[in-house]
């Protein structure tokens, strides 16, 4: 069973298009849409997690905004 975690989306527009941003991990990405700048969001942090060295999410996982 997979370990779910809540993560903050901030999202903002750009001029062309939408930005995201995942303060805990420093994690970001980009969409068309609201909708779509989220959508990516979520894959980035999933690859994040699938990707990096468990040194790697200690040091970047925070509490802070």
């Amino acid at each position: 069973m997979k370990k779910r975690h809540a993560f903050t989306a901030i999202i903002e527009h750009e001029k062309d298009g939408y930005t995201a941003l995942c303060p805990e991990l420093d994690v970001a990405s980009q969409g068309d849409s609201v909708e779509e700048a989220r959508k990516n969001l979520v894959e980035a942090i999933e690859l994040f997690f699938e990707t990096a060295s468990q040194a790697e999410i200690q040091e970047r996982l925070h509490d802070e905004e």
